[in-house]
């Protein structure tokens, strides 16, 4: 009898069938990675696909460019693509154009007629159609390819620049592009010869003429452009104002506007803090100085000292920032109330908001040169007593503090009595305030008959 055999013992490894006579297909991705790359053959390509569409027939560019996709890889050489339909031809590193010979896209939009919304739009919107049909293209036009093409704009000339500027504001306009992209020319040897300022001055034009500030303001701000002045050369992003003043010389008044707004709201809380930081370090010398023998004459030197310290800060915050007078009064006024003296109990601080607001007043004093600045300040009282309803009773009191020391006149309060009070608790605050209305239309009437008389 013969013995059955020790059955073997599984090896660590375990051999895979083999398929005989069957030819192994490599993966399509594996087979395009190992392709050549070779943009001036997908160019050339592309071109054939172009050049039977008659020059404006942009529909039929959409469509041959939809078509050529079938057989063109796209996703490898989408910047080669975007270069072709932007700037007519392949880039060579340095923003020249590669020097070979080649003619120029058939399509690109940098033929268009002109540098206008309505010559330039037709090509954007063909972009915008490959886009739609090939959506992995947006990610690398908005990433590489735009960026890419506009740090070069020294390079290229003043027509090609205002078709570029053009082009990018409606890609960003229609959510084809992020202003992110405009990161890529706040460089140092761009911004001196003032190629930034000026590529995007001619951009907000653009954009402005078919949207709002604000959706343009939005944009920006997703896109992290934060600080306008680096697209201005280094040597000028020291002068005050220079924001402001540009735009507004370039007719560009709701960039300027809107610049303006954002910078008083970003200043304002910082600017109106370190005014209560003054105000109450000098409450503190004050508080020791009354203990001192001549101690009245010291707390007025102080309190003096004080009032010209914060008007020459503020006079510098608003300078630099440009900030106009009816905002900067707003913001002193902010300053002083959060750096008052306030008693915790509420059985002084009404009181104690009249001495503090008669002790600063002359702080307001400069910053309302004219009768729209005095109504911007009542209304920023009315505003900020609205808020604190324990000292909503002073409102009145307030206003004949600021009238005696020649803050605000008798025509802006009367003004605000009429039409310019906020609605914000308007009827309380007009009954509050109407013995002194009263008193002051009275006065008023009193010195037109004295006129009259003479």
């Amino acid at each position: 009898m013969t013995s059955t055999p020790p059955a073997t013992a599984p090896s660590g490894k375990s051999e895979k069938p083999a398929l005989t006579g069957a030819r192994i297909k490599q993966r399509k991705g594996a087979a395009k990675l190992q392709a050549k790359f070779e943009p001036e053959a997908f160019r050339d390509a592309l071109y054939k696909h172009l050049e039977p569409v008659k020059p404006e027939d942009f529909d039929g560019f959409a469509a041959a460019l939809d078509k050529a996709g079938n057989t063109l890889d796209y996703r490898k050489y989408a910047d080669q693509f975007f270069e072709i339909l932007i700037v007519g031809g392949l880039l060579a590193p340095g923003g020249q154009f590669v020097d070979d010979d080649a003619p120029p896209s058939p399509f690109s939009i940098s033929n268009a007629k002109s540098a206008t919304p309505a010559d330039v739009k037709p090509y954007v919107t063909v972009i915008d159609k490959v886009i739609r049909r090939y959506k992995f293209l947006q990610k690398v036009l908005e990433e590489s390819t735009l960026p890419g093409i506009i740090q070069y704009i020294n390079r290229y000339t003043q027509e090609q620049n205002d078709r570029l500027a053009c082009a990018t504001a409606l890609l960003i306009q229609q959510g084809l592009a992020s202003a992110h992209v405009l990161q890529s020319i706040q460089k140092d040897h761009l911004t001196k010869d003032e190629y930034p300022i000026n590529f995007i001055t001619a951009l907000f034009r653009v954009y402005l003429a078919d949207a709002s500030m604000d959706h343009l303001g939005t944009a920006l701000r997703k896109g992290g452009i934060k600080d306008l002045l680096l697209f201005f050369p280094a040597h000028k992003r020291e002068q005050p104002g220079i924001i402001v003043s540009h735009f507004k010389s370039v007719n560009l008044n709701p960039v300027a506007e809107w610049w303006q707004r954002r910078q008083v709201r970003e200043i304002k809380d910082q600017t109106s803090a370190r005014v209560a930081e003054i105000l109450k370090e000098s409450q503190g010398r004050q508080d020791e100085a009354l203990e001192a023998e001549n101690g009245q004459a010291e707390v007025k030197r102080i309190v003096d000292a004080t009032r010209a310290e914060v008007v020459d800060y503020l006079k510098a915050q608003m300078k630099n920032a440009g900030v106009p007078h009816e905002e900067s009064v707003v913001i002193a006024w902010e300053g002083i109330m959060k750096g008052a003296d306030m008693s915790d109990r509420p059985d002084q601080m009404e009181a104690q908001t009249i001495k503090e607001v008669t002790k600063y007043a002359p702080i307001l004093e400069p910053f309302t040169p004219n009768a729209r600045c005095e109504i911007a300040l009542i209304n920023a009282i009315q505003l900020y007593l609205y808020e604190d309803t324990r000292i909503m009773k002073t409102f009145p009191n307030i206003l004949k503090v600021l009238y005696n020391a020649d803050v605000i006149e008798s025509g802006a309060i009367l003004y605000w009595a009429s039409k310019g009070a906020k609605a914000q608790g308007k009827q309380h605050f007009l009954k509050a305030a109407e013995p002194l209305i009263k008193a002051l239309q009275a006065q008023e009437e009193e010195d037109d008959e004295e006129e009259e008389d003479e």
